[in-house]
């Protein structure tokens, strides 16, 4: 048995893998140790997995061999090499979100998914880079340094979960679990070519993850999610990791609407740019090109479409609700709160709106959740005339690494015009404002070689849908390409 014999490894779907396991044509041991040999080879250039437990991933895939050579089946991943974001718990390595102060936070027991993932039989061998506070566009910190595009070491391979899509479209590594609440997974996924999705929220619990322990509340917006280089792998590990976390598991169940049977009839709307989130043309060319292959292939495709809400307005309360849940994860909330404390009531500057936004009141929060009550029914009403929204899930494609800081002076090239850093984020949060599931899939690449890729935005629940829609655009216009440089 051996990897030279299967055409899925490296570039291949964790599907295919999964099947030659069973299959075996290939032992889980053999599997690790060459995706391990990859990672020895190209990791050092990439620097996208930072916590490496081999020995305990070994122990496991021989764990693994020696069910499947008793007849025991482990699950549906048994025997599957992967790797899970560096904000999962991982038992015996530390969980830091890139903070300094944080490197002896050692995890005691694994996040959630983690286990979930573990029981389906994967093969868990390390944890992949991630920015500070996981709340950038890239995937870089003080203690792990820069992980870099495997399509260009010059340029960020996205974030928050930009360690992980880089090991992904660079073969280290079958498949990854993420997380993404401002396109964590949708970003890098367009960025380095691979297929990721962001699932609705709440149906996989957060236990273990961003530094959250047991007793935790379900974090408002975040949610969890695969990485993966086919469309098929995404509804393969939503599988084994959907379902309500102990403390509620005895009422409620997820049971996911099937995916359509066919592009015939399907309702499809497509948003391609938006003022104050400008898209550049490079990106927008291919979304365009892929709604038409699915409007040739049978699919009834609206370029105008659009759910009945003014655009920039529903970014603002996105921006609200995201800024006021990422900021209290922050070891420095009570310097913020100080802050806010010391603002002069008529101090209205964009400065002091900002700390604003950070430490909201409970009625001021309050208010942002009613508002985006209105936003979900909105989306409700236009999801009955339209099965899908496709939609840019990046303004560009990959861009040079750029560590300036603050953040927020940082700008990004569209259409040869500077535009500000996080304007982007409007993209992110037509889904994420309102619990929608997204599934990230590339599409094509620009003049420059670079992947570019959509988001395929779907109702609450319809996950399966949106990951089939990607699967769909994987036959049609290509699947995952390989970054010539890893093959």
């Amino acid at each position: 048995m051996s990897t030279s014999d299967l055409p899925a490894f490296p570039f291949g779907s964790a599907t295919s893998l999964v099947r030659a396991l069973r299959q075996g044509k290939v032992s889980s041991v053999e599997l690790l140790r060459a995706y391990l040999e990859r990672v020895d080879r190209f990791n050092p250039a990439l620097n996208a997995i930072v916590v490496d437990d081999r020995a305990a991933a070994l122990r496991q895939a021989r764990a693994a061999d020696r069910a499947r050579a008793k007849g025991r089946t482990l699950g549906p991943l048994h025997g599957l090499p992967m790797t899970v974001k560096e904000a999962f718990d991982l038992a015996g390595h530390p969980s830091t979100q890139g903070y300094p102060q944080m490197v002896g936070n050692i995890a005691t027991h694994d996040a959630l998914a983690v286990q979930r993932l573990k029981q389906a039989g994967a093969v868990v061998f390390g944890k992949t880079n991630v920015p500070l506070n996981n709340g950038d566009f890239q995937a870089y910190n003080e203690i792990y340094g820069t992980t870099n595009n495997p399509w260009d070491l010059s340029r960020s391979p996205g974030g928050s979960s930009g360690g992980g899509a880089a090991a992904v479209a660079a073969g280290l590594v079958g498949m990854e679990f993420g997380s993404d609440i401002g396109g964590s997974i949708r970003n890098p996924a367009n960025y380095c070519g691979i297929y990721g999705h962001k699932s609705t929220w709440g149906i996989i619990p957060k236990r273990g993850h961003a530094l959250a322990r047991t007793p935790i509340a379900e974090a408002d917006l975040g949610v969890l999610g695969p990485l993966a280089r086919s469309a098929q792998d995404l509804d393969l590990a939503l599988r084994v990791t959907i379902g309500a976390d102990e403390l509620n598991a005895a009422g409620p169940h997820h049971s996911l609407p099937t995916p359509p049977k066919s592009l015939a009839g399907l309702r499809v709307a497509v948003w391609l740019d938006q003022p104050g989130a400008d898209v550049d043309d490079a990106v927008q060319g291919p979304i365009r090109a892929a709604a038409l292959a699915l409007r040739k292939a049978g699919a009834k495709v609206s370029f105008t479409a659009r759910p009945a809400f003014d655009p920039m307005a529903a970014h603002g309360v996105y921006m609200a609700l995201l800024l006021a849940q990422v900021s209290a994860r922050r070891p420095d909330y009570a310097r913020l709160a100080a802050h806010r404390l010391r603002l002069a009531d008529d101090d209205q500057s964009e400065a002091a709106q900002q700390v604003r936004l950070l430490t909201p009141s409970f009625k001021e929060h309050y208010d942002q959740n009613q508002a985006r009550e209105g936003l979900r029914w909105a989306w409700h009403e236009f999801f009955k005339d339209f099965d899908v929204l496709l939609a840019p899930a990046t303004t560009t494609a990959a861009f040079p690494h750029d560590h300036t800081e603050p953040m927020g002076a940082r700008t990004l090239m569209v259409n040869g015009r500077p535009t500000p850093y996080m304007a982007q984020l409007f993209w992110a949060g037509l889904a994420t404002c309102c619990y929608l599931p997204a599934t990230a899939a590339p599409v094509g690449l620009t003049a420059e070689g670079l992947p570019v890729g959509l988001q395929i935005i779907g109702p609450e629940m319809a996950d399966r849908r949106t990951i089939w829609v990607a699967a769909q655009l994987e036959r049609l216009v290509g699947g995952a390409p390989v970054p010539p440089a890893f093959r």
